[in-house]
């Protein structure tokens, strides 16, 4: 075999061999896509789906630990007190998570009297010089009673032609069982503390109270008729603030001529300018939609006057970018918080240093973010300006270049490339000091939407699931603006039903409610 032949067998065989090293990296590479969704799946059916544990799942493998560490306690101090003599007094016992009880919380005083006040040597009765005082949390189970409500008749004795009585007054279920206080504790242990009514039924037979689950459900239904002027004002309210946030979330919903369920989604938009000292109230509305369509979307914002829409990265905003209003398209401010949490993945997943290197960068914005939180735009804008601008400017460079670096097909690349694609929405709080990094308080209003989806499963019908998003929305909207929203509804509902003029309904909105701190529970 001559040289040149030679030379041509081992190109071919290095030919051979690069497309074999080809292959085993792109096999490598959908081998590690695979793992990735398969932790990714094991992640969304067994774990958190915050990117961070929250606090207390990390204490959760803790507790019987302190239960065990509860009983030593106990054990040790009982025998302290033997050994010094002390039975009846606990004073040296250890003081943990003692807090400071609200004063509001009714005080039931209890004196104890030392047994003999006779001085031990003779003197006679001895002088009060002080006292200890010391103040445990206590708790009276919750209890129905029943209110009688007894309206006399009159009638004269001389004509016995006239006979007055007092009104029956308005009643949200007129000749009902329930009181407006009642029903709000329904609404509210549903849509608050997702409890499904079915639970609830079983909790008040314990006290000997027969309530099914339809019953609770139309009691619920008639104060969503009666509470409808509160919610269209605050969309008002929404439709008049520049700034918005938008979410959606699925709410599956019972589809009687399949036996099974169809895919709705709840909508949400919020207004929260507490991040940059704004004094509108926060506010969040939801919406039910039969689809994810971007129609809805711009259905639920027909006639908002707002400018910027902070949302996800989701393709159904987009055309709301080209619709034409007096004051211009939406101008879409993109969220952080999601690019952070695609980086955070992979990190977990490939313990991949580029998109550690990301995460880290995107942490400086927000370490940034929190040394301006709560203060005026310009305040905001200027440290923006000064310190996340450089970040920013050096990010975007630093991105492509990686691109350039990896395989095209990587979820890495995936990742990279949605945050290019997203730039300009990304960068858009550079300009605006009264926009936010991230879509957080729209998210954090939508999550107790999610519990209690998971816990009711679905909707009965769309109806149902319409006025799931509008009592929902009350309920959220006093929990952002610290209100207790079983007194909110309650006294709401009162106020209705006692003939409160629709002009002034603005003096009915969760904001001007009395605050939880100086409420009683």
């Amino acid at each position: 075999m001559n040289i040149a032949v030679l030379h041509d067998e081992i190109e071919r065989l290095r030919a051979e061999l690069a497309q074999t090293q080809e292959a085993l990296a792109a096999s490598e590479e959908a081998r590690r896509r695979l793992e990735n969704i398969v932790s990714d799946f094991r992640r969304e059916k067994f774990g958190g789906k915050s990117e961070k544990l929250s606090p207390d799942q990390h204490h959760l493998p803790l507790e019987d630990v302190e239960i065990a560490q509860g009983v030593l306690d106990a054990a040790l101090e009982k025998a302290a007190r033997i050994i010094q003599g002390r039975s009846g007094d606990a004073s040296g016992s250890r003081r943990r998570n003692r807090g400071q009880l609200p004063a509001h919380l009714e005080r039931i005083e209890r004196i104890i009297e030392p047994k003999n006040t006779q001085c031990p040597c003779g003197c006679g009765e001895m002088t009060k010089i002080g006292e200890d005082v010391s103040e445990r949390l206590d708790v009276i189970p919750a209890q129905l009673r029943v209110l009688v409500t007894r309206r006399p008749k009159y009638a004269c004795r001389r004509c016995s032609g006239a006979v007055v009585q007092a009104h029956a007054p308005e009643r949200v279920v007129p000749g009902g069982l329930p009181t407006e206080a009642l029903i709000a504790q329904v609404i509210v242990a549903k849509f608050g503390d997702h409890l499904p009514f079915y639970r609830q039924a079983e909790i008040y037979a314990r006290q000997g109270i027969q309530l099914d689950r339809a019953t609770l459900g139309n009691w619920a239904g008639r104060a969503c008729f009666h509470l409808k002027p509160i919610a269209d004002c605050m969309r008002e309210h929404l439709a008049a603030a520049d700034r918005l946030f938008m979410d959606e979330t699925t709410a599956p919903v019972l589809d009687p001529g399949r036996r099974t369920t169809k895919k709705g989604l709840f909508w949400a938009i919020a207004s929260d300018d507490r991040g940059h000292g704004g004094q509108g109230p926060p506010i969040v509305l939801f919406r039910y939609a039969p689809g994810r369509s971007g129609e809805h979307a711009e259905r639920f914002l027909q006639g908002f006057r707002g400018r910027f829409l902070q949302c996800d990265g989701y393709e159904g905003y987009e055309p709301l970018t080209r619709i034409e209003r007096p004051q211009g398209p939406w101008a879409l401010v993109h969220c952080w918080s999601h690019l952070r949490r695609r980086f955070v993945k992979l990190v977990r997943n490939t313990k991949s240093p580029i998109a550690e290197a990301a995460v880290r960068q995107i942490a400086a914005l927000y370490a940034i973010e929190a040394t301006v939180r709560g203060l005026s735009p310009q305040t905001r804008l200027a440290a923006r300006k000064e310190h996340a601008a450089p970040i920013i400017d050096a990010l975007k460079p630093w991105f492509e270049k990686q691109l350039s670096m990896i395989s095209s097909g990587s979820k890495l690349a995936e990742d990279i490339r949605y945050g290019l694609a997203h730039w300009q929405g990304l960068t858009r709080f550079l300009d605006e000091g009264h926009l936010e990094l991230d879509t957080n308080p729209v998210e954090n209003a939508i999550r107790p939407v999610c519990l209690t989806r998971k816990n009711a499963l679905f909707a009965g019908h769309e109806v149902g699931a319409e006025n799931w998003a509008l009592l929902s929305s009350i309920v959220a909207t006093c929990r952002f603006n610290d209100v207790n929203p079983v007194a909110y509804i309650t006294e709401t509902l009162q106020a209705i039903l006692d003939g409160h003029p629709q002009s002034e309904i603005e003096d009915l909105m969760p904001w001007r409610f009395r605050k939880t701190s100086s409420s009683n529970p």
